[in-house]
């Protein structure tokens, strides 16, 4: 364009701009025109010229400009938000929806298109799709403060909000309960009851009555089972076993510990920040807290590789009645916590499982607290507590303490509610990561 032409355009929007801004809608468009004329891919010029043809009742000219802009600005993801918006009141569903999905790849944080794609969908027929947009449309709102209430609303979308709750509420509701039907089936409506309590505390359509004020589990409270930090012995018969073999499990802990460079690694994991690390421990001396672990099992994924080195200890493992749940439990380790080293007080996740400790080398001065209640561990004597209290360990010596870790069904489950249980933790993990939501780790200590 020459130096006359770049002249007359700027001239043009400068016009444009200033109508618009005094609400001269028609002298506003006269001038974007007269830009177009030497500008034909100019987004802004565009943009403006769809809204007026929107308003004029002539949505597929519309349509047809915000297309334009599109091809001029292929990453601007306004663009193919407003694009959508369009299609959507010009009736053209598939389009709009896959207008909408491509802004949101471009720019993920825009709830607005978020809930916009929500209706599409809904009206589009896939409801279930539909559940996931408007859940991540909340999601990504909330985060930023906005939708926590009708103040923190615009007036033009509480209405779509409220819908979009109530939407994603039925959707998870139905969701999950399908999941639990085929027990109910199994075992009897009764046998469930306090299964369906549980979900409905989840679900947030019930409180949860916590007849312990020190316990706050973060995921999934089970209603109707006693609280208690730590629990008797006789309650697990199977941990004998352990016991029993603690020398040939010490001896296979003694081999790992030799190669600790290359056997171990950090429990909260290679990538975790230090913000992370910071908020979970702490040290008591001048030497830098540090928590590793040797896995057999974490997060229900088998470690072959540690499995082997340790057979005895696997194989022992692995003829428990541990927790197994898909991609969730059971999780099984040797602790080691550095000297120095003080796990700081923290909360699990569900009071349906319980932590056991099969304490393997520990050094003076290292102890477990559970809802304020301190324990010393004794080498090769078995202690399971529910870490939904809030509770913390450390280690005050100059050598590593080392525990077996293992989790186990809270005895005071029956068989039918531990299979619901891990039904639904599996499921709702499965629904959780189609939203992307970050499912909250479990931790041992």
């Amino acid at each position: 364009m020459n130096p006359m032409s770049q002249s007359a355009a700027a001239s043009c929007r400068e016009q444009a701009l200033a109508a618009w801004q005094r609400g001269d809608l028609v002298a506003a468009e006269q001038a974007f025109r007269r830009l177009l004329e030497r500008l034909p891919d100019d987004a802004e010029a565009l943009q403006f010229l769809a809204t007026r043809e929107l308003a004029q009742g002539n949505p597929q000219n519309a349509i047809a400009l915000l297309l334009a802009a599109h091809h001029a600005q292929p990453r601007d993801a306004a663009v193919l938000h407003r694009l959508g918006e369009v299609q959507m009141l010009a009736g053209d569903l598939p389009a709009a929806i896959d207008s909408l999905r491509a802004g949101l790849q471009i720019a993920p944080g825009m709830f607005v298109a978020r809930l916009r794609l929500g209706v599409a969908l809904e009206q589009h027929g896939s409801g279930y799709d539909a559940m996931l947009s408007y859940l991540a449309a909340i999601d990504v709102a909330q985060a930023q403060g906005r939708w926590l209430s009708d103040d923190t609303t615009a007036p033009g979308l509480r209405d779509a909000v409220k819908h979009a709750t109530r939407f994603v509420a039925a959707g998870r509701r139905e969701l999950f309960d399908a999941v639990i039907e085929p027990l109910r089936q199994r075992y009897g409506r009764s046998e469930l009851s306090r299964v369906d309590q549980c979900l409905a505390i989840y679900l947030g359509e019930q409180a949860a009555d916590l007849p312990d004020p020190r316990q706050r589990p973060k995921f999934l409270y089970f209603p109707g089972v006693p609280s208690r930090t730590f629990y008797p012995r006789e309650r697990f018969p199977a941990h004998a076993q352990l016991e029993a073999a603690v020398e040939t499990i010490r001896e296979e802990l003694r081999a790992v510990l030799a190669h600790a460079q290359e056997a171990l690694v950090p429990f909260l994991g290679v990538n975790s920040s230090e913000a992370v690390a910071g908020e979970l421990l702490g040290a008591s001396g001048t030497q830098e807290a540090a928590w590793d672990a040797f896995f057999f099992y974490r997060h229900g994924v088998r470690h072959d590789q540690q499995c082997a080195r340790c057979p005895r200890t696997s194989e022992l493992l692995d003829s428990l009645p541990l927790v197994r749940v898909r991609e969730h439990a059971p999780e099984t380790l040797y602790s080691v916590l550095r000297p120095g080293t003080h796990i700081l007080p923290h909360r699990g996740v569900t009071n349906t499982r319980l932590v056991t400790h099969l304490p393997l080398i520990v050094p003076p001065d290292c102890a477990l607290r559970v809802g304020g209640e301190t324990h010393v561990w004794q080498e090769g004597r078995c202690v399971t507590f529910d870490d939904t209290f809030e509770h913390e360990a450390w280690n005050r010596s100059e050598r590593d303490r080392v525990v077996l870790i293992l989790d186990s069904w809270n005895p005071d489950l029956s068989e039918a509610e531990q299979a619901a249980v891990a039904d639904l933790v599996a499921a709702i993990g499965d629904f959780n990561r189609s939203t992307t939501t970050v499912p909250v780790p479990s931790v041992a200590v």
